[in-house]
């Protein structure tokens, strides 16, 4: 589901928006919910793989995470992290955690991501999916004027078989995509 780019708010406000978050790299609560993509992603993964955090925002907590687990990670943010250099490498995992809803052009960037993983490799998002067409108007996600599009198992189902990439689920919004090997 998608928000009419009618209603998408402009660079400048959605940036201001996102600097209302008080996510910082020493906040224990921030760590326990990125963790819930974090530990199971980390049960994936070779020691010593290379990753790259797509949207990490200002404070890069998931890559820290990631990296005090042996892991080297690039950080990508189209706001907060703007080399754009790094979108050019390959790796063992791409992680990218409350960004999706916020694309406007979800596939364009997905395909992009996918494209940088190398074989074996994982695309690990964290996004709230919508549960049923009924509940959506009374979900508090579609709130966010930064959510401008919308997520369900059955896409990312369409989305393994698109890439013939295998998918699961952990916990009630955290997918992982794995590239054949």
């Amino acid at each position: 589901m998608f928000v009419p780019p009618e209603f998408h708010l402009s660079a400048q406000a959605e940036k201001a928006y996102y600097e209302l978050h008080e996510n910082n790299l020493e906040d224990a609560g921030y760590r326990r919910f990125l963790q819930r993509c974090a530990t199971p992603l980390l049960n994936r993964l070779a020691p010593g793989s290379r990753g790259l955090d797509f949207g990490c925002g200002p404070a890069p907590l998931l890559a820290r995470i990631l990296e005090e687990q042996g892991h080297q990670v690039a950080i990508y943010d189209l706001f907060f992290q703007q080399d754009t250099s790094v979108l050019d490498d390959r790796f063992d995992f791409v992680v990218s955690t409350e960004v999706v809803e916020h694309l406007a052009d979800p596939m364009t960037a997905l395909e992009m991501l996918w494209g940088r993983i190398n074989a074996g490799g994982v695309l690990a998002l964290m996004t709230k999916l919508v549960a049923s067409q009924e509940r959506f108007a009374n979900w508090h996600y579609i709130r966010d004027p930064t959510h401008i599009v919308f997520f369900s198992r059955e896409t990312f189902h369409w989305l393994a078989g698109h890439w013939s990439a295998a998918v699961e689920f952990s916990g009630d919004d955290v997918i992982f995509l794995t590239r054949p090997a």
